[in-house]
Formats: structure tokens, sequence, C-alpha cells
């Protein structure tokens, strides 16, 4: 990772993409009739943060391993209900609608055209790469996501929040610390703790039997953090109900390997990539031919209108 300095955004890119696949009619398509409403829509997007926030950094963080076997391991059911298909090599097929499969490629292809950096790393999800830069930045980012377990990066210091979409790609909710203990109860740091307590059916996380959103924030503004709830477990003094000490008792071994699969991971062996916001396609001819081929010209013209400007 080459030194970063200003405002770094940082792309949940499949989250986008989906939300783009959804948020835009399947009847935007290429002249040759391939659906490309997710391709279109990414560039929209993508587009309007550019024009909105004015970030002088921004990285496309792909899910090289949208399952990675480590977390599996540690946690079966994790993601478990969204395999397509199980690969003894290589990552698992996730369940992808059809004719959203075709366009990931082409969204890969215009990006790097652009010249806007991607980077995915093998083993690892976006998550992570996001949690890595996020981690060596030194100064504000901007994380783009539709995954609300990003939440836990939210730092107030160092100038960290998310950018959350709440209609489409259009809105946008700005998620400080603020925020986050106005809904949840907790700061950046307690979001990792209170996600693994309460579980996650979208992620096949169990959570503690029980234990719900509101019940965790109060057990962790109780005790600071899993480390402290865990301590009361065992301190017959600790304002714990019988039947919380006994659930949370039950719950060990989940809340032993739990931190780590829900905690992204902030030490990715990171690409040495150049991330500085394009202000002119890497290559004008890729472009041209890709918008031609794809029938993208409105949304790519647009794109690097605003990346020039």
């Amino acid at each position: 990772m080459r030194d970063v300095t200003g405002r770094l955004m940082l792309l949940d890119t499949a989250s986008l993409y989906f939300r783009a696949y959804f948020g835009v009619p399947e009847s935007v398509r290429a002249p040759d009739g391939t659906p490309v409403n997710a391709v279109r829509g990414l560039l929209d997007f993508i587009d309007r943060l550019v024009k909105d926030h004015r970030p002088d950094h921004l990285v496309a963080c792909m899910d090289a391993d949208w399952r990675p076997q480590w977390r599996v391991e540690l946690i079966p059911s994790y993601k478990a209900h969204r395999v397509a298909e199980e690969r003894p090599q290589g990552p698992d097929e996730e369940e992808v609608p059809d004719t959203l499969t075709p366009q990931v490629p082409v969204i890969e292809t215009v990006l790097d055209a652009v010249g806007i950096a991607r980077v995915g790393v093998a083993g690892y999800e976006a998550d992570d790469v996001i949690g890595t830069f996020t981690a060596r930045a030194t100064g504000p980012v901007d994380i783009v996501t539709g995954d609300r377990d990003l939440y836990q990066l939210v730092d107030d210091a160092r100038g960290v929040r998310v950018l959350y979409p709440l209609k489409g790609v259009g809105t946008l909710q700005v998620t400080d610390e603020a925020a986050l203990r106005e809904k949840y109860g907790v700061d950046g740091r307690g979001y990792a703790d209170l996600a693994l307590l309460r579980g996650d059916p979208s992620d096949g996380l169990p959570g503690v039997p029980g234990i719900g959103e509101k019940t965790a924030a109060k057990l962790l503004a109780e005790f600071g953090d899993l480390a402290g709830i865990l301590a009361a477990v065992d301190d017959r003094q600790a304002r714990l109900t019988p039947t919380q000490r006994k659930r949370l008792d039950m719950a060990r071994p989940y809340l032993a390997v739990a931190p780590k699969v829900v905690r992204v991971a902030d030490d990715v062996p990171l690409p040495d990539v150049h991330t500085a916001l394009p202000r002119a396609p890497r290559d004008p001819a890729g472009v041209d031919a890709l918008a031609a081929r794809w029938g993208l010209g409105g949304s790519l013209r647009r794109l690097l209108t605003t990346l020039s400007a």
C-alpha cells in the first residue's frame, strides 16, 4: 500500500453492485440485449459519491473469497445458507442472481480501464481489505457499504465513518459514533461485540440464544466489552439475571471463536496499488470500446467528467 494522504474512500463493491442490480431495472441492457443494470447503476453511484464527497483516493474493495475457510472452520454455519455449490478447491460458489453473475467481470474490466484501484486478496473478504486499508490510513476514511458489519470500524477520533445506502444507491446515511450510540447504544469499537452476541441470520451467526440486540447493548453498557461480560458470568456479585448467566455460560464455546469471525481483519497483505482518484482514464481506448460494447456511454461519460473536474 502506497502512502495515502487526504480523504480515502473505500467501496464495498459487491454490496454496492448488488444494490445497483436490485435498484436499477433489468430493462437497462447492452445493445445485444444483455442486462447491464448493475454495471450502469454502480458507475452512476460512484459518480455521485465522487461529486458529493470529493475523495482524494478511491479503492473498489473486492471479495476474493466471500466465505473464507478460516472463518468456516471456526463457525461452520457462517454464510452456509448462501452457498450455491461447494468446491473442494477455492472459494465456494455464492448464490447470485443469474443475470448479475455475467455483469461482475464487466464491472471489473470497466473499473480497471477507468483507473479506479480494485483490490481483492485471496483468502479474505472485501470487509477485511477495507479493515486493513482503514487501519493503515493516516487521514479520514469514508467506507461505502450496505453491510452493517463495517460499523465496527467507525471511529470519530480518526475520522472513519460509514456511508450506508438507505434506498437503492441514491440516499446515504452518514454513520458516525453519535449515530451508532443513538441507534445501538454502542460506539464503533463495541459494535462487533454487539453483533456477535445478538447473532446475524444473514451471515449464519447464531449469537447467544435469548440475547437480542437490546439486551446485548445493556450488557455492554454495564460491563464494557465481551471480556467484561464473561468476567461477570464468573462473578456471582455481578448484576446478571440467573437466566442471562446461564445462557452466556452455555455459549462460551461460541463466544470463544466468534470474535475472530465477526471482527474484520486488519492485517491483510495488501498489494502495492495506486489509490489516487484518477483524473483521466487509464485506458481511453478500452473505455471507448467498453462503452460501445455494453451501452455504457452516458454513465461512463458522466463519471469521467466528474473525475476530471
